[in-house]
């Protein structure tokens, strides 16, 4: 799983190398994680109160509350991480690389190594939220609205910055774009995980559709879906 607010809230971090009051912080903020994911699940998430994942998790309502300020934090903070990932790869790309390559490799890489960030993960407690979230519709909300202004935004002024004429239009026509493309794919990876997929037997395809998906922005829709040309078109 991703962090937030520091905080690892999956298996693959070495807590051991950490200081002693880091790794409890982190081991504090995956035992709340993983307690609400938990009780979201059996009750759903409209059913469990924030007192009742403080007194699960052995911490106060108020610890709860410094982990995660809201209660959709608690299913969304580790996802919304995420939401300033394309400007980053896009200030950050080597030198004479175009924003759309820099995305799709960026977005190959991740699912490469299986990032539940692409939507494309099998873990019990990464398949849980994405099952909350497409289960709840104030979550759905939410996560969509979160990467429709906040990410959206982010990415068309970093590239508003990087292009030399400094375009607002065609930065936030660009942003809607590649963003719309990472939205897609992940969305396909999540029906794919929810169909019980393995996520290791899905990354082929996966892979395949991303490249295909950014293919479309790169070279742009041209005459997609014009049709045949109609009987007598053209003629004088």
């Amino acid at each position: 799983m991703a962090t937030h607010h520091g905080l690892d809230l999956g298996p693959d971090r070495d807590l051991d190398a950490l200081p002693l009051r880091e790794r409890k912080k982190i081991q504090t903020g995956g035992r709340i994680f993983r307690t609400a994911i938990g009780l979201f699940v059996e009750r759903g998430f409209d059913q469990v109160s924030v007192a009742e994942i403080a007194a699960a998790a052995e911490v106060s309502k108020m610890t709860v509350f410094n982990y995660f300020p809201t209660k959709e934090d608690l299913v969304l903070g580790p996802v919304e991480q995420h939401l300033d990932e394309p400007a980053r790869v896009v200030r950050d790309r080597a030198p004479g690389t175009s924003a759309v390559t820099a995305l799709r490799e960026h977005f190959l890489a991740a699912l490469e190594r299986l990032d539940p960030a692409t939507g494309l993960n099998d873990d019990a407690v990464v398949l849980d939220v994405i099952r909350l979230i497409h289960a709840t519709p104030s979550l759905a909300l939410r996560a969509t609205s979160a990467f429709d202004r906040r990410a959206q935004s982010l990415l068309a002024d970093e590239l508003r910055r990087q292009d030399p004429a400094h375009d607002e239009l065609t930065a936030r026509v660009a942003a809607a774009q590649l963003l719309a493309v990472r939205l897609t794919l992940i969305a396909g990876n999540h029906l794919r995980m929810l169909a019980d997929e393995r996520a290791a037997d899905a990354l082929p395809g996966a892979l395949d559709e991303a490249r295909r998906a950014f293919a479309v922005v790169e070279h742009g829709l041209g005459t997609y879906c014009a049709g045949p040309a109609r009987p007598g078109a053209g003629a004088a």
